[in-house]
């Protein structure tokens, strides 16, 4: 076992022999948007962006379904299926199996195998001070997907989360590959920076970040966290990290944004000064959402905070 649960990582690593290693995760949940098809998408995309984050490759997957059968038709979980395989075949994942059963609301996603070489292992225990760190997805889908649910959200805020939700993150196996990249996770529902906080811990590191620098989805994702629009789920994140985290005077929505709980949320990697342009480079040609960098690295603080936000 080359990964465990013990750095909190996005997912285990075995070793195979002396290059080769399986890379395995599971991931499921609840409806976050209406259409079954596009939520099939967004929680296959979900799942496999766990490999990624590893810089593996996703070789085959398992779907987990639940549903209440006398509420939920054959034909939503098939276009909840069709969803899912069509983000699996994107990325040369073929699904080869599953298991369902009833439940009192649906669930869907993926248990995921993947492979990776050992010498090219993209971890929480790998940053260095010194790397920077770049984002490749905005933030605010927790906050998006509550204004969805409570019918707050514009359509134009709609189309543009379910398609940020639905785009994978594939780019972090190319980086691996090329060795541009240390250590990396992907941001999902601890939000930013309860990710970056087991990072940090992993590493025995610190970090420091930019708050202004991190990109949200739109000026809208804003102004719904100004009306109270914000899951409980980035609630807790936010109250979970108070004695981690030197605000310096950091207001309360973009606080908020920082500790929303993202749904197949962008990578957040470490990378060295001397790679950050190269690295910037292949985001922008696989056309990431986001290329920016927020913050970088830091020797470890011998006490608290653990993050500090800069200007």
């Amino acid at each position: 076992m080359l990964v465990s649960s013990n750095t909190f990582d996005d997912a285990g690593v075995y070793r195979l022999d002396r290059h080769r290693a399986l890379v395995q995760t599971v991931d499921f949940f609840t409806p976050i948007v209406d259409d079954p098809f596009s939520y099939g998408q967004i929680a296959a995309a979900n799942s496999l962006s766990d490999i990624f984050a590893m810089g593996g490759r996703p070789l085959t997957a398992l779907n987990i379904v639940g549903f209440p059968a006398d509420l939920v038709r054959p034909r939503v979980i098939s276009s909840i299926l069709r969803g899912g395989l069509a983000k699996a075949a994107e990325v040369g994942c073929m699904i080869i199996g599953g298991h369902s059963i009833r439940n009192p609301e649906p669930i869907y996603g993926l248990a995921v195998t993947g492979i990776v070489d050992v010498r090219r292992l993209t971890t929480n225990a790998n940053a260095r001070p010194g790397d920077l760190l770049v984002l490749t997805k905005p933030l605010g889908t927790g906050v998006a997907t509550t204004a969805i649910k409570r019918g707050f959200a514009s359509g134009a805020l709609q189309k543009a989360v379910i398609a940020l939700m639905s785009k994978i993150n594939i780019v972090g196996a190319e980086l691996a590959e090329l060795r541009l990249v240390r250590a990396a996770t992907d941001i999902t529902g601890y939000g930013l920076i309860g990710h970056l906080v087991s990072l940090c811990r992993a590493s025995r590191v610190s970090a420091d970040i930019n708050p202004a620098a991190v990109p949200m989805i739109s000026d809208e994702i804003g102004d719904l966290i100004e009306q109270g629009c914000v899951p409980e789920g980035s609630r807790q994140n936010f109250h979970a990290t108070t004695v981690l985290v030197d605000w310096q005077g950091t207001d309360e929505a973009r606080r908020i944004l920082l500790t929303d709980a993202q749904t197949s949320g962008g990578l957040l990697l470490c990378v060295a000064e001397a790679s950050l342009e190269k690295v910037l480079s292949i985001l922008r040609k696989a056309r990431t959402p986001s290329a920016t960098v927020i913050g970088r690295i830091a020797p470890r603080r011998r006490r608290r905070p653990l993050i500090c936000m800069t200007r």
